[in-house]
C-alpha cells in the first residue's frame, strides 16, 4: 500500500510539473503551486492576459478506468472554488480585484514512452 501511495504521489508531481510547463508555453505565469489552507488545495495558480486561473491537475498512468478529468466531481469543484476564494482573500490587493477567474482542468496520461496532456480551460463555472 505504501508503495502504491508513493508511486501515486510521484505521478501527481510529474503531472503537475508537465502542466506548469504546458501553461507557461501558453503564455501563463505560474504564481503558486500546491497552495493549501486547511483541507483546501489548489494544484496550480497562474495568470495570463485573460485573468487568473485555478487549475486542477489529474494524472493517471495507463491503463486507467475513466478519463482523469471525470474525477473532478461537483464536490471537488466546490472545494476548488472555496480554495480560490480563500486564496484571493489572502492575497488582498496584490491581485487585481477586477481579474476574471477561470477554473481549469489539465489531464495528464502517462503511457509507456510519452505523456498526453489535455487542457480544459473554463472546465466549470462555480455554482452552475
Amino acid at each position: 500500500m505504501e508503495d502504491r501511495r508513493h508511486n501515486s504521489g510521484r505521478v501527481g508531481r510529474n503531472g503537475e510539473d508537465l502542466s506548469c510547463r504546458y501553461l507557461i508555453g501558453l503564455g501563463h505565469t505560474v504564481i503558486d503551486r500546491n497552495w493549501r489552507a486547511g483541507h483546501l488545495e489548489i494544484d496550480i495558480v497562474s495568470i495570463d492576459g485573460n485573468g487568473i486561473h485555478f487549475v486542477e491537475v489529474k494524472s493517471r498512468t495507463v491503463p486507467f478506468e475513466a478519463p482523469p478529468q471525470e474525477s473532478v466531481t461537483r464536490s471537488k469543484q466546490k472545494k476548488l472554488y472555496d480554495a480560490a476564494r480563500r486564496y484571493l482573500a489572502g492575497k488582498g490587493s496584490r491581485l487585481s480585484g477586477d481579474m476574471e477567474c477561470h477554473f481549469d482542468i489539465i489531464s495528464v496520461i502517462f503511457g509507456r514512452d510519452r505523456a498526453d496532456i489535455k487542457f480544459f480551460p473554463d472546465a466549470f463555472i462555480p455554482g452552475l
